[in-house]
């Protein structure tokens, strides 16, 4: 048979990511099991969805319903199909039928589209449709139409797609029994995508709405085509960019309705409020398996919230699950997951994901097996094995503060002097690059990244424990707490979370650029939070020079055992550059200042017993 090489183009929001695979045997196999039919499905205000449905040609009996809704194209060319059915063999062994839909206003469905599309908690008539009433009047239709189905109906997705499967659970449609949010777009303010604690994720942004965010002025199969870098190396690019203003002014113009709504909207205002399902998600009726990755640079808030508004909000009776392992954006969904760059687990953790996931969706629509899934199966990337809990975050566990101390040193012991202090200098003009390498998009890897050439720079704060001499594991969410002053009347603060190793690692497998592990400092968490924001998202605040002030903001989880023999390292900094935007170090808009108003600070970090710094962590009891 002619081989041929297909490209499985899966949009994750900084762009297109490409996975190459010889798929001509699979389609081919699929074509013999499968008959495909395109159909237009009208929504309750008329407008019509492109959905693509594969019904089993060679089996009888009824069949359940696995649903995928997509801003991202179901049917890229008439010929083929969706490759999503690849990636899913068990499914089609037990002959699912798969349905997949353009949503409102993408690619070959009619309508327009609405990025992150609000929520009408209160709707009077058939003109008030949102994403929960698309995937209703959907399912409503499959149900009615579709052959041979056994009335039950799954939906997942993944990214952006992941934010349908979440919206279809408010107001859920009775036959709707399973539904899995994977990586879920869940608030772009907060802590999603485009901005973390209110600092602006430049590099993702720029990169995913050049394609994305440019308007369709017809029903169309094509993708717009993406960015053409005219240099090589992302950093430098943005620092000749210049301020985030000249973006729309040199490449994006009026075109990009959502971009323009972005930056209009500086501030966590109703528009954004608006956007979120969080408060929504009440008298869930289907049973849910929310997925992420630890190392998700696009969408690790989500899983994470996701599950934890629905544990609040709902009836402890609600089937609520949660799946965090070691991956970066959607892994768990392509090939094996044995590392993510330098960082090996000593297995593949996708092939018990994959389990768990068909565990799922086969015990809620074909009643096949017993419901013995843990409520929250979580990896821990330090012991590099999963772990299962109750609940998570887990109840056992005793809150402890890890505070800085002078020289550098790290302990859970509380500063007893009053003065101690450390100062950097931070330039807008040279800011800390979020990693090493060189490359236009960011990677997938600087998550697991070594952070020996961070803590090399001036501008760095690095403060390490002893070499441990018993195993800690930390779950749970992170609390950063700085008694900082600053010299200007606006800053970024930068932690991260880093387990730095011995400093021999004789046996460690060999990564693929040769970076010796002896002293890797791999990065467990970081986060950003722009400063105007530390006491409101919706009300930012200028500090006042020189005053000592506290900036607290959350980390997102961790399930990590730092190792006997290994160190805990904590680094603070002010940029994250070009993942993260350039904070002038002056109250304004930074959306629209100039480049005049970018200066240079000095920043101290107190850690004394009056302002003892420090970040609050969760330690796992035995």
């Amino acid at each position: 048979m002619k081989q041929f090489i297909l490209i499985l183009v899966v949009i994750v929001y900084g762009g297109f990511k490409l996975f190459s695979q010889d798929l001509s045997g699979s389609l081919h196999d699929i074509k013999e099991v499968y008959q495909k039919k395109e159909v237009y499905i009208p929504m309750r205000d008329g407008v019509k969805l492109f959905t693509s449905i594969y019904t089993p040609k060679d089996s009888e009996g009824t069949h359940p319903i696995l649903m995928v809704r997509t801003p991202y194209n179901v049917e890229p060319n008439e010929e083929g199909l969706n490759l999503f059915l690849l990636r899913k063999g068990a499914y089609i062994k037990d002959r699912y039928i798969f349905v997949f839909q353009d949503v409102r206003g993408r690619y070959m469905s009619e309508g327009a589209f609405m990025d992150v599309r609000p929520i009408i908690p209160d709707k009077t008539n058939d003109k008030d449709i949102d994403e929960s009433t698309d995937t209703y009047d959907t399912v409503e239709w499959l149900i009615n139409n579709v052959p041979d189905n056994n009335g039950k109906i799954g939906i997942m997705g993944t990214s952006y797609p992941g934010f349908y499967a979440t919206m279809s659970l408010p107001g859920a449609h009775p036959a709707l029994k399973a539904v899995s949010p994977q990586a879920p777009v869940t608030d772009w303010f907060i802590g999603d995508d485009f901005h973390h604690n209110g600092a602006f994720f430049l590099l993702d942004a720029f990169y995913f709405f050049y394609p994305f965010g440019r308007p369709r002025p017809e029903l169309t199969r094509e993708y717009n085509p993406g960015f053409t870098w005219p240099v090589e190396d992302s950093y430098d690019f943005f620092m000749r960019l210049g301020p985030v203003k000249n973006i729309a002014e040199d490449y994006f113009g009026d075109t990009i309705a959502f971009w323009n709504q972005l930056v209009s909207h500086p501030d966590y205002d109703d528009f954004w409020k608006a956007r979120t399902p969080l408060p929504h998600l009440r008298n869930i009726t289907p049973a849910v398996m929310t997925v992420g990755g630890w190392y998700d640079a696009e969408d690790l808030y989500g899983p994470l919230k996701i599950y934890g508004a629905i544990e609040k909000q709902n009836s402890p009776s609600i089937s609520n699950r949660l799946v965090m392992g070691p991956w970066a954006h959607g892994q768990w969904d392509f090939g094996k997951a044995e590392n993510l760059g330098n960082i090996f687990w000593g297995l593949d953790a996708n092939e018990y994901y994959r389990e768990m996931e068909y565990k799922f969706f086969s015990y809620y629509l074909m009643e096949k097996g017993e419901m013995d899934l843990p409520e929250a199966t979580i990896f821990n990337n330090g012991t590099k094995d999963w772990m299962a809990f109750n609940n998570w975050p887990p109840s056992n566990t005793e809150t402890r503060q890890l505070y800085f101390h002078p020289e550098g040193r790290l302990s859970f012991e509380k500063p007893v002097r009053n003065e101690d202090y450390d100062e950097y200098i931070s330039d807008p003009m040279k800011p800390v690059p979020y990693q090493e390498d060189i490359h236009l998009r960011r990677t997938t890897q600087y998550m697991t990244g070594d952070q020996r050439f961070a803590s090399r720079r001036p501008d760095v704060l690095v403060y390490s424990t002893d070499v441990l001499t018993e195993d800690i594991t930390l779950t749970g969410p992170l609390f950063a707490h700085l008694f900082v002053s600053i010299t200007g009347t606006d800053a970024d603060f930068v932690v991260k979370l880093i387990d730095v190793f011995p400093d021999l690692m004789p046996g460690y497998q060999e990564n693929s650029k040769n970076v010796p592990m002896g002293g890797y400092q791999k990065l467990v968490r970081g986060e950003v939070m722009r400063g105007k924001y530390r006491n409101s998202f919706e009300n930012p605040e200028p500090f006042k020079p020189g005053a000592t002030t506290l900036v607290k903001f959350e980390l997102q989880d961790v399930a990590h055992t730092f190792k006997k023999g290994h160190k805990i390292m904590i680094q603070v900094q002010s940029s994250w550059f070009p993942l993260v935007d350039r904070n002038p170090q002056k109250f304004v808009d930074i959306y629209h200042c100039d480049e005049e108003d970018f200066q240079t600070a000095t920043h101290r970090v107190f850690h004394n017993a009056i302002f003892p710094s420090h970040v609050e962590v969760k330690v796992l009891k035995n």
